[in-house]
């Protein structure tokens, strides 16, 4: 498979970006950048700070990834299922799980009201 389509990162930059702004607070800006058909997702914090989240797999649809998750003890990515149990899904989805487990400060603060969304 060919790398990842240039609509599909613009979406993907926006949908992520949104998500965060909405979601998680603590997060002040979403980065991403791309390899072959690998999407790399950093969060900044607002102090500034740089942390690695996680390598999304495009597999042919924006809206559906692989989800790798970023190993500091071993400075790589390892796949991994998401929350629900499933090897691929929303991009959102795999921010969400990144996030909660490298930013426990912004998930202190999360919005989880769903009655909002």
């Amino acid at each position: 498979m060919a790398g990842i389509p240039e609509s599909t990162k613009i979406s993907l930059r926006q949908r992520l970006a949104a998500h965060a702004a909405s979601e998680w607070p603590g997060i002040s800006q979403v980065s991403t950048r791309y390899r072959g058909r690998f999407a790399y997702i950093d969060a900044t914090g607002p102090d500034g700070d740089n942390q690695p989240l996680c390598r999304l797999r495009y597999v042919g649809y924006a809206n559906s990834w692989g989800f790798a998750i970023w190993r500091a003890s071993h400075d790589d990515y390892a796949d991994s299922v998401l929350i629900d149990g499933t090897w691929t899904g929303t991009a959102e989805a795999a921010l969400d799980l990144a996030a909660g487990l490298y930013l426990p400060d912004a998930t202190d603060h999360r919005r989880t009201n769903t009655e909002d969304h």
